[in-house]
C-alpha cells in the first residue's frame, strides 16, 4: 500500500493506493470527481482510499489536479520493482457512448484525448477539469493514456465510458507478467 500527501495554500489531500485491491473510499467536496473515481478505482480493481478539502468555493480545479497528482506519484511508486504486463486496452460502451482507452506503464508520461463533451458542466463540475485531471495522473505517474470518443449521447456517459475504459485498461497493464515487457530491459 502506498501513502501520499499534498497540502498547499488551496488543497489538502491524502491518499492511499493498492494495487492488489482493497477498499474503495473516496471523500472529496466534488460529488461528481467522486463519482467517477470510484468508477475507475472498481474497474481498475484497485483499493484507493482518498480525502480531500480546498477551495471549492472557487470551483473545484485545484482539489481534481492534485487528486491526479497524488493518483499518479502513488501509481509510479506502487509499480516499482514490479513486473507488469504494461500494457492495456479497452472498448468500454456506456449506453449511447463509447470510448477507446489504450495505456502504457512506459516510464514516460502523456495524456492525449481525442473527442470533446457536448455539455460545459455535470452537476457543478466543469468537465474541462476531465483531461486536467488525466494529464496529472500521467505526468506524475510517468504513464501513457491515449482516449478517444468514438461515439457520445450525453456528457456524463462520456465521462463515465471514459473513467471505466482507463480503469479496465489499468487494470490489464498492472497485472502481473512473468518478465519485464521491454526490449531496452527497462522502463524509464
Amino acid at each position: 500500500m502506498i501513502e501520499k500527501e499534498r497540502t498547499t495554500k488551496e488543497t489538502s489531500v491524502s491518499l492511499r493506493l493498492d494495487l492488489d485491491g482493497g477498499d474503495r473510499r473516496i471523500d472529496i467536496p466534488c460529488g461528481f470527481l467522486r463519482h467517477m473515481l470510484e468508477l475507475f478505482a472498481f474497474h481498475a480493481g484497485i483499493g484507493l482510499d482518498v480525502t480531500a478539502s480546498g477551495d471549492v468555493d472557487v470551483d473545484c480545479h485545484h482539489v481534481t489536479e492534485d487528486i491526479g497528482i497524488l493518483l499518479g506519484k502513488a501509481f509510479e511508486q506502487a509499480r516499482s520493482g514490479r513486473n507488469l504486463q504494461r500494457y492495456g486496452w479497452c472498448a468500454l460502451p456506456m449506453d449511447g457512448s463509447l470510448v477507446l482507452a489504450a495505456v502504457d506503464f512506459s516510464g514516460r508520461g502523456q495524456f492525449e484525448w481525442k473527442g470533446g463533451f457536448p455539455a460545459e458542466r455535470c452537476g457543478d463540475f466543469d468537465l474541462e477539469l476531465i483531461p486536467e485531471f488525466w494529464r496529472a495522473v500521467c505526468r506524475e505517474g510517468r504513464i501513457t493514456l491515449h482516449a478517444q470518443a468514438l461515439a457520445c449521447d450525453n456528457a456524463h456517459h462520456l465521462a463515465e465510458a471514459l473513467f471505466k475504459g482507463a480503469g479496465r485498461a489499468f487494470r490489464q497493464a498492472l497485472s502481473p507478467a512473468d518478465e519485464l515487457q521491454s526490449t531496452k530491459g527497462t522502463l524509464a
